[in-house]
């Protein structure tokens, strides 16, 4: 990599961290290139980004962002992986580190906040953005249909009501 390449590759990664709130920090020594390519799969599948870098890079690019507390956990071939969704990412590093011994969630940072290790296992505990929103949808339509059938109680009573009288009317003109 020359120059040039480098110094893109630095304005990328900081533009990109710079609009992220999550970063995950991870170790990968020793993964096959099958093992990272389905580490990249599972990774924007959940919306998330996963890049391998230089350390020294890496210290350049954080420079201007509210990661800059993170560049203490960079020794070593590390690797970063964000994404919006703080949840998505950090679930997806946590599940793939259970499957594979030689990848390591070292920590990263939400927000200003770093997190180690536990933090990031915790954060991945959580439930995700798509699933909270299933759920207060349902909390919020499950009223909603109960509302709609005590109001639809009454009235379909005083329709029988209404045809019981009418019938009784009918009776009783048959009778006269």
């Amino acid at each position: 990599m020359d120059r040039t390449e480098k110094r893109e590759f630095v304005t990328g990664l900081n533009q990109a961290l710079g609009a992220t709130s999550m970063i995950v920090v991870t170790r990968n020594a020793g993964l096959t290139v099958a093992e990272v390519t389905d580490l990249r799969r599972k990774m924007g599948a959940a919306g998330a980004t996963y890049k391998v870098a230089k350390n020294r890079l890496t210290n350049l690019a954080l420079d201007g962002t509210q990661f800059d507390s993170i560049k203490s956990m960079l020794k070593g071939p590390i690797a970063l992986a964000w994404a919006t969704d703080p949840v998505a990412v950090a679930k997806t590093a946590v599940d793939f580190a259970k499957t594979n011994e030689k990848f390591v969630v070292v920590g990263g940072a939400l927000g200003t906040q770093t997190l180690d290790a536990d933090g990031i296992k915790a954060l991945a505990s959580l439930p995700s953005l798509n699933e909270l929103r299933a759920s207060l949808l349902g909390m919020i339509s499950t009223p909603a249909t109960r509302i709609a059938g005590i109001l639809q109680a009454p009235a379909g009573q005083l329709a029988r009501v209404f045809g019981a009288y009418a019938k009784r009317d009918e009776v009783e003109a048959e009778a006269a």
